[in-house]
């Protein structure tokens, strides 16, 4: 086999796998796609993950066209509250969504990412709360400047721990576990639905 057709061969395997790629993106377009309005408008519904989202962010409420008002700036634990009190309000499980959940949210693939507008109207795009808990505080890597800048060591990182949060960046899916539980942002909540 000479160069020429090796690079034909190669060409033409490169072109098909392109092609299967986006068969398989068309059958199956992303988390955001598998996203439906409930029949009144208020929630999202995840029918694939079984999650209803809040339409709104807290603060904020449904018109039937948007969301209005502002949201509300929570603390974490003002964010647990706010989930609980509707939750007993509306009589279902409503919580701080995890990390995972809200970068799944995120639409990658539009010019500027963030949440669907169509979906999420007037939403916040920077910074909310998740609900995710920190795992394996134990080993702090010394070594590691920002360890040593912050004075965080093995002895003082679970007390470290329970003063900081996960927060998800709407924009941009990046997470941080190091946001201050004091810190003011906006909360999404999002309840499991029951399967027909």
């Amino acid at each position: 086999m000479n160069l020429l057709t090796s690079t034909r061969t190669g060409l033409a395997v490169a072109i098909a796998l392109t092609w299967s790629v986006a068969a398989a993106r068309a059958a199956d377009p992303g988390e955001t796609s598998k996203l439906v309005l409930s029949d009144d408008g208020t929630e999202v519904i995840n029918v694939r993950a079984g999650l209803a989202w809040s339409r709104c962010v807290e603060g904020m409420r449904w018109t039937g066209k948007t969301c209005a008002g502002e949201p509300k700036l929570l603390d974490h634990a003002q964010a647990i509250a706010a989930a609980s009190s509707r939750s007993k309000a509306e009589d279902l499980h409503w919580r701080v969504p995890r990390v995972t959940e809200l970068q799944r949210l995120v639409d990658k693939t539009a010019r500027s990412p963030g949440l669907d507008p169509a979906l999420f109207p007037a939403a916040p795009q920077d910074w909310h709360w998740a609900g995710t808990a920190n795992v394996r505080t134990a080993q702090v890597n010394q070594y590691n400047y920002g360890n040593i800048a912050q004075g965080r060591t093995s002895e003082n990182a679970n007390h470290m721990a329970f003063l900081h949060g996960w927060a998800v960046n709407m924009s941009t899916t990046e997470a941080r576990g190091d946001t201050s539980k004091r810190s003011k942002l906006p909360v999404r909540l999002v309840r499991r639905i029951e399967s027909p």
